[in-house]
């Protein structure tokens, strides 16, 4: 299934996409993308339910993200090899964990908006895992068991204050749009591999990356495990697994987006988004 949230940053109604394309209210079997329903049983009501009798929702309806209630966004660093290359850092021996701040979660298509006194927004392909089910000291093997499904992620990232300023790198991932999430939820029984998916992004219609998630160095199974050793994982916690090469500060000479720029990025089976960037109408 692929599920959507629909309508207004903060009022949002759950969906659902029908085999034609065509985007369903959902709000009459569950109540959002988030909590229970994304267990297997509260996944299974929408499975079971006749989606083609549904409200159909106008295709220019804004989208949300594509789930709520995410208590943690976790974020992975320095997870392909290729990008960590071009970052000039070496291949962590264990999974290297941020977080971002939820603040930052936004719709797919929303705009990327560039902070007061940013010069180095740059961008990220990711591929998100949504949890569905509490996930604590679970085993590799059944770690995708926890997983509802699969989403794309933008973690924009201002480099600056994530790499030049002292601290973590949360400050520099956190600002208001700079965590997209959808356009859909796809469940996990539709992506019969997750580190079997293309990715890409463009910049102006220029390609910036086009990578694979076959080339992550830690995979999916491996951070669920791996993270629920260190926190209990919740249903709608987002990890973000790390992004290919291609990013903005690798370009020679680096490059970074400015208002009137546009994003597309997409990942295999999952969607694709767009955004503007903006300056921020509060920058001052």
């Amino acid at each position: 299934m692929k599920l959507i949230r629909f309508g207004d940053a903060g009022s949002e109604k759950p969906g659902i996409v029908d085999a034609d394309g065509i985007l369903r209210d959902a709000s009459s079997l569950v109540p959002d993308i988030a909590a229970h329903t994304l267990s297997d049983d509260g996944l299974a009501v929408l499975r079971n339910a006749d989606v083609s009798s549904l409200p159909e929702v106008d295709a220019k309806t804004r989208l949300g993200p594509c789930v709520s209630g995410t208590g943690k966004f976790i974020c992975i660093g320095l997870n392909y090899s290729d990008h960590a290359v071009e970052s000039g850092m070496e291949v962590p021996p264990e999974p290297i964990l941020f977080m971002k701040a939820t603040s930052a979660i936004c719709g797919p298509n929303d705009p990327i908006i560039v902070p007061r006194g940013s010069e180095k927004t740059d961008w990220e392909v990711e591929l998100a895992a949504v949890i569905g089910t509490r996930a604590k000291y679970v085993s590799e093997t059944d770690a995708l068991n926890h997983v509802a499904g699969y989403a794309v992620t933008n973690d924009v990232s201002e480099r600056t204050l994530q790499l030049e300023h002292s601290g973590q790198w949360t400050k520099g991932k956190s600002a208001d749009n700079y965590g997209q999430i959808g356009p859909w939820l796809v469940t996990r029984d539709e992506i019969e591999d997750p580190q079997n998916l293309d990715m890409w992004l463009t910049v102006n219609g220029e390609t910036m990356q086009n990578g694979s998630t076959r080339t992550m160095v830690y995979g999916v199974a491996h951070l669920v495990s791996y993270i629920s050793r260190f926190m209990t994982l919740h249903p709608g916690d987002v990890i973000s697994t790390g992004t290919p090469p291609g990013v903005g500060m690798g370009q020679t000479p680096p490059r970074y987006l400015r208002a009137g720029d546009v994003v597309e990025l997409g990942i295999e089976g999952l969607g694709a988004q767009r955004q503007d960037v903006v300056d921020d109408p509060e920058g001052g």
